[in-house]
């Protein structure tokens, strides 16, 4: 499975800032202007880089099934990660791979092993969850290679979470949990049904309300 790892995050987070502020043109016609946590410049908000959105639909980083809709059916108690897929301003798919940070990972657990501080309302029937897939710490790419079932290990620093309780922090560094992400079943299709509960890695909790609602007003 293709792993999205983040040797340096420092060096990549500022790669995409740049390349995010020498954009010339804003996908969909969009032109507004938000920041990207509190520490980092402005940048020009785009559809492909709006965090996952209600209605998105996920479907797979990486492998054989890359870019094709998640289906319960691929989902078990090892990371799964994937990536939010909305619309451009014409109504065509739109994969949200402008932001890197956009990857979320997704597990399918056995009915009761999903416990408090899990928000329980927002998995699918208390069996499948999605975190964002960023380290709180320092923004890697968490991992479950090497780990027992339903582990997650950040390889940049060794932090741990613990995906069937709320993705809290079991060891390391991180300062908090990985955001959950709300989702819900549209016929055979895991669709986005909110934004991530708790502000992601990058934001305070002020930049991420008006983050949600610089996309709410971009969307209509």
């Amino acid at each position: 499975m293709t792993r999205y790892r983040k040797e340096d995050p420092e060096i990549t987070r500022r790669k995409f800032v740049t390349t995010a502020l020498g954009a010339s043109a804003a996908v969909g016609g969009l032109a507004l202007i938000s920041t990207l946590g509190g520490a980092n410049p402005v940048f020009r908000l785009t559809r492909d880089k709006m965090p996952p959105t209600p209605g998105d639909i996920l479907v797979h980083a990486g492998g054989d099934k890359d870019g094709q809709p998640v289906q319960v059916a691929d989902l078990s108690e090892k990371l799964v990660r994937a990536w939010p897929m909305g619309k451009d301003a014409d109504g065509n798919p739109l994969i949200r791979k402008g932001d890197p940070n956009n990857v979320v990972a997704m597990y399918k657990f056995q009915a009761g092993q999903i416990g408090a501080p899990t928000n329980i309302p927002a998995t699918i029937d208390g069996q499948i969850v999605v975190y964002s897939d960023i380290c709180m710490h320092a923004g890697c790419s968490v991992s479950d290679d090497d780990q027992k079932a339903g582990q997650m290990k950040c390889p940049c620093h060794s932090g741990q979470y613990d995906p069937m309780h709320g993705a809290k922090v079991t060891g390391g560094p991180p300062p908090g949990p990985l955001p959950q992400l709300p989702v819900k079943m549209d016929g055979d299709k895991i669709v986005v049904s909110g934004f991530f509960l708790t502000p992601p890695y990058g934001f305070t909790e002020s930049d991420w309300e008006a983050r949600k609602k610089a996309v709410e007003d971009a969307l209509g």
